[in-house]
């Protein structure tokens, strides 16, 4: 029997960036429920009053609020257009290896982008 792993695992292989947006896909899907929570937390804390909504309004524009809003924009703004780049990929279009890579950068650069846009204007 031989003493090497059965199977691949992450020690062998270095990251790519298909691997790497792939797993931010998943991950920023997650954050993305997260903070649609907190967002029908803070809708329906209208509903309780203008106390509860001065309680979450609070926490929401706290620094740590802030950088959660900022980290769940730029969350949807990535899995917006990594969304858009799978729905390419599922009309047949873009499986080349470089444009793989091309628009995996145009996915981080439009992220970028966008969620500048939303917090500078």
């Amino acid at each position: 029997m031989s003493s090497r792993p059965l199977s691949p695992h992450l020690q062998v292989y270095r990251p790519q960036i298909t691997s790497v947006l792939s797993i931010l896909h998943r991950g920023t899907g997650i954050v993305i429920a997260m903070g649609a929570v907190l967002v029908a937390l803070w809708i329906g804390s209208v509903a309780l009053g203008p106390d509860w909504y001065g309680v979450v309004s609070a926490l929401v524009n706290s620094l740590p609020g802030k950088f959660l809003v900022f980290i769940w924009t730029a969350c949807t703004a990535y899995h917006l257009c990594n969304g858009i780049r799978h729905l390419a990929w599922d009309a047949g279009f873009g499986f080349e290896l470089p444009q793989v890579y091309l628009t995996g950068k145009l996915v981080v650069l439009a992220t970028a982008v966008i969620t500048a846009g939303v917090w500078l204007t």
